[in-house]
């Protein structure tokens, strides 16, 4: 059974759903419904139209659960005719869907939080994780998103803005988290690039497209983390780069700097130098305090303490760290590399310890232990 195939294929179901008019909660139950099915079914008599079958599964399970609720009887009249089974239409309805999860009736926190939930197919805790609140909390957000547009007509597509912040997080944790969907978000984001011309989208793609370029050089083949300044930049992907630099060169000439170009103008710059020792720190900073201007996020805020470490020294990034919040995500591993940096390798191997505890995935896990081992190896070394 290839699940990956039910993945790629559920968005279009549900898209099919909606566009018949089934409200989004009961369409994704059924598509849910429709997917534990063909895990029964499949592997002893596989259809030839894999798309086609799931769509007419889904919709009997929703005509199933519509006609059993009482309170929805009202519907019944406009979902009584099932369509006939036959091959679905070979359309692309992933992007459309995103649209229309982006909904006006949704505050855009609760339009991302769904959809990377319902056609992202990330987990309640990854999307508390990047959101930075506790998984009870995303969990009864996503429970208000589905009640809010229980019986509303997805025919009113959201904003832009929000589903550049989906594409963006969907990204994010397929580059960095255990499920692999970077590339979907890339290719969304250039369909999304043909058909809406705006800076900040063109920004968004220049940013994965230089992040995805480097993908090949951040992990050792036994699964472990390269850091950045440890990596074959022989292995980044050159296309990619001047792809990457040129969109954003072209977006940038616009003078409409949004949070997205700013980043891939940090990405541009990682990518430019010919090894970590010739990174422009200097500029790198100056685009990190336009991005917390434009953005107040304090994860940016941490990220250029790192920044002010390498331009200024590690004094004066600890200085900037002192400001944050010890709470934030990875703050305590960003403690440890200044701490090093400064030469306090025992402050240095307790924290990459305490942060190897923290870790959102066994990767990063493995590669702060290991931080935190060669450290104590080496205070031990100079002690005998």
């Amino acid at each position: 059974m290839d699940e990956a195939l039910l993945r790629s294929l559920t968005p279009g179901v549900l898209a099919v759903l909606v566009r018949r008019g089934a409200d989004f909660a009961a369409a994704e139950d059924a598509v849910q419904d429709a997917l534990v099915e063909a895990l029964r079914v499949w592997p002893a008599d596989p259809p030839r139209d894999a798309k086609g079958w799931l769509v007419t599964v889904a919709w009997r399970k929703f005509l199933d659960q519509t006609r059993a609720d009482t309170a929805r009887r009202r519907r019944e009249d406009r979902v009584e005719e099932e369509p006939a089974p036959g091959p679905a239409p070979a359309v692309d309805d992933t992007l459309q869907l995103y649209f229309l999860c982006a909904h006006p009736s949704l505050t855009p926190s609760s339009a991302v939080a769904l959809t990377l939930r319902a056609v992202g197919g990330l987990t309640t805790r990854q999307i508390a994780r990047a959101y930075l609140v506790p998984e009870a909390t995303m969990a009864q957000r996503i429970s208000r998103a589905k009640r809010t547009v229980s019986g509303v007509r997805f025919d009113q597509p959201g904003d832009v803005a929000t589903v550049l912040r989906v594409l963006y997080l969907v990204f994010n944790e397929g580059y960095s988290g255990d499920v692999d969907l970077a590339a979907e978000a890339i290719r969304l984001t250039r369909q999304l690039a043909a058909v809406v011309d705006h800076p900040e989208v063109s920004g968004l793609l220049a940013l994965m497209l230089l992040h995805h370029a480097r993908r090949a050089a951040r992990t050792a083949p036994d699964g472990g983390l390269i850091p950045l300044a440890e990596q074959d930049r022989g292995r980044w992907d050159t296309r990619l780069i001047a792809e990457g630099v040129a969109i954003l060169q072209a977006a940038l000439a616009r003078d409409r700097l949004g949070e997205f170009q700013a980043q891939a103008a940090i990405a541009a710059l990682h990518a430019d130098a010919p090894t970590a020792e010739e990174t422009d720190w200097v500029q790198i900073v100056e685009w990190y305090d336009e991005l917390a201007r434009l953005t107040g996020s304090p994860v940016v805020r941490l990220n250029r303490a790192v920044a002010v470490g390498e331009a200024d020294g590690a004094r004066a990034g600890l200085a900037a760290l002192a400001d944050l919040d010890t709470g934030l995500p990875r703050y305590t591993a960003v403690a440890a590399y200044l701490h090093e940096r400064d030469g306090d390798l025992a402050t240095a191997a307790r924290l990459y310890a305490e942060a190897a505890h923290k870790a959102p995935n066994l990767a990063e896990r493995d590669h702060l232990t290991r931080q935190a081992a060669r450290l104590n190896s080496s205070r031990s070394d100079r002690q005998n």
